[in-house]
């Protein structure tokens, strides 16, 4: 079968090859159903009504000039007026693509003179940064009101392009046909517009299948930005094709709050959201004052933790450690998930990086199923999952029906199948050197493959720290070990390539600093002053000395430095998907780098050796 043969049978029982398709399949299911709300209900949008505001907002759009083919920018919180521009665009034949909202002036400016759009579609708050980036644009839509030059996007619904023939612009859309621009997140240079095909999404919501079925009575939450091949496929897509309700939360750091509101079925979030919900607990356990609820919560926790790694060893469950799990859930564990708002999760799946083994069986104990899965922007997503009901720790499983894996002689994980990208806009020597001529993409990941087609991702092959003494060392694995140990590290950031030994740069997480704060008696302080606090220091070597029980002699961290002050999304030292921008870290705490390998160190080098 070809790509372009692919098909999706919806649950009306035709097979749909487009997204439009499938959209059009869904409206027609169950118009009442709620298809987009937002937190606390104030905006919910049926399917209906999500079908006829499309097909004006297309016609709309079709009067602006918008046509089969081209490129549609949008740059929006996580709204549902998102879902409802970047659905009619799709319809008229176009190519909607999102900016993240914390991109610079220069990367709006790359991207859309990349993407090549006269269009782009807004909100208030982001309209100067819109405007600022410098690009000619013929029109600007602001979903929210309207300012001097643009367009509020309640003119463009009212006024419909002549003669717009709504329902054969989106029957024309093919396969083959453009339906995003995913933009990587740059972390080694300007992003790339990752070309992404109407068959492209309909192999990985077909992929989504194998792990979870979902349909008009689930619900999922969007949080993650929508320039985020994640939140584009497992929320907007799968609300396309599935029916799945979903609630948007325009902040990813009110993810917690939101989360009782929207009480999801299924929720797909990076490892920091998953270590972030592990945290929350233990902050609230930490400063809970009733000493018999605190030991009784503890106790139940661990009975759950206990409960996973046994499981997760195969071992199975001995009768007593039964009963009392049993017990524990009944008195604590069911009415954690429900303060939670997930007392009604069926999955949890995580990806973007490795999830620390010990949040894994922390989720595991808590009651959750958990999916680990890998994929990048250029695999649609997700490529390959472990079993919901067979977790491996520290592996992202196997591949999805369809996909070919394999290892190149250096190790390097080729991925080749229905969800591969066909390339980068409008740079053809970088598709190149990620597409070989047989099909197979260069991930840049370093794997192995067990005998049960099992994928372990070990690091980036361009990140591998080679020391002093020649040895090929994975910074990520560090970090994670680490991160697992304290809920106080936001991030870390292994250092050591060409030097004698392993150091490290540690950035606190403000939400579980200001807890500290408070256990501290000291409300008021800032991260400045906590980077310095004996407490926090402590706090922080005894994690990294924790760590390095479970690293190599040579993995281990021998000394380190906090940082006082906080890194965020799309900033100097983390792309809006928090990865590690490595070379501009590298340049920007060249100084403080170069004190963590003077002897003797001075403050506040912390020495472990």
């Amino acid at each position: 079968m070809t790509t372009t043969e692919i098909g999706y049978t919806h649950q009306t029982g035709v097979t749909v090859r487009t997204v439009p398709e499938a959209f059009q399949q869904t409206v027609s299911v169950r118009p009442h159903q709620v298809a987009l709300r937002t937190v606390g209900g104030s905006v919910q949008i049926t399917w209906g009504e999500y079908g006829r505001r499309v097909r004006d907002i297309a016609s709309g759009l079709a009067n602006l000039g918008v046509r089969q083919g081209d490129t549609v920018g949008i740059m929006l919180t996580n709204r549902p007026e998102f879902h409802l521009v970047d659905t009619a665009a799709l319809h008229v034949g176009a190519v909607p693509f999102s900016v993240y909202n914390t991109s610079a002036a220069e990367q709006i400016a790359h991207v859309f003179t990349n993407a090549g759009n006269k269009v782009v579609i807004t909100e208030q708050a982001l309209l100067q940064a819109v405007l600022g980036a410098g690009v000619a644009l013929e029109h600007v839509v602001v979903v929210d009101g309207a300012a001097a030059g643009t367009s509020s996007l309640a003119e463009v619904e009212a006024n419909p392009a002549p003669g717009f023939d709504f329902d054969a612009a989106w029957r024309a859309v093919r396969p083959e046909d453009l339906a995003t621009l995913i933009y990587t997140s740059g972390t080694t240079g300007p992003s790339k517009g990752v070309e992404l095909t109407h068959s492209n999404v309909v192999a990985q919501v077909v992929g989504c299948r194998e792990i979870l079925e979902v349909g008009l009575d689930d619900r999922t939450v969007s949080y993650l930005p929508s320039a985020h091949v994640a939140d584009r496929l497992s929320a907007h897509a799968m609300n396309q094709f599935t029916g799945i309700t979903i609630t948007c939360v325009p902040d990813a750091r009110e993810i917690a709050a939101a989360l009782p509101d929207a009480r999801p079925t299924s929720v797909f979030g990076v490892p920091r959201v998953w270590q972030k919900l592990k945290a929350g607990i233990e902050a609230k356990l930490a400063v809970e004052p009733s000493p018999v609820k605190k030991a009784l919560a503890n106790w139940a926790i661990g009975v759950g933790i206990a409960t996973a790694r046994a499981r997760l060893a195969g071992a199975g469950v001995n009768p007593v450690l039964g009963v009392q799990h049993r017990i524990a859930d009944a008195l604590v564990l069911s009415a954690l998930r429900r303060t939670l708002g997930l007392d009604e999760l069926r999955l949890a799946s995580s990806g973007a990086a490795a999830i620390p083994p010990e949040t894994l069986e922390y989720l595991l104990g808590l009651g959750f199923t958990v999916s680990e899965v890998w994929g990048m922007s250029e695999t649609t997503g997700a490529v390959t999952y472990t079993e919901p009901a067979e977790p491996r720790p520290g592996s992202v499983g196997k591949a999805m029906s369809g996909m070919e894996i394999r290892l190149d002689t250096d190790g390097e994980l080729l991925v080749r199948g229905p969800l591969v990208t066909r390339g980068y806009r409008r740079m053809p020597e970088k598709t190149t050197e990620a597409l070989d001529g047989d099909g197979w993409l260069h991930t840049g990941d370093v794997a192995t493959i067990d005998g049960d087609g099992y994928v372990t991702i070990v690091d980036r092959k361009k990140e591998l720290i080679i020391t002093e003494a020649g040895k090929n060392i994975s910074p990520t694995n560090i970090e994670n070990w680490v991160k697992t140990a304290s809920s106080l590290v936001a991030q870390l950031v292994a250092i050591g390539d060409g030097k004698p030994y392993i150091a490290a740069l540690v950035v606190l997480d403000p939400d579980t600093a200001a807890v500290r704060a408070k256990s501290l008696g000291a409300p008021d302080a800032d991260l400045v002053q906590l980077a310095t606090h004996p407490e926090i220091v402590a706090e922080i070597r005894a994690a990294i000395e924790s760590a390095n029980t479970k690293l190599a002699r040579v993995e281990q961290i021998k000394r380190f430095r906090i940082i006082p002050a906080a890194w965020e999304p799309g900033g100097d030292e983390i792309t809006p998907t928090l990865k590690l921008k490595r070379a501009p870290i590298a340049t920007k705490y060249a100084t403080e780098i170069a004190e963590l390998y003077q002897s003797p160190p001075a403050e506040p080098v912390v020495d472990l050796k």
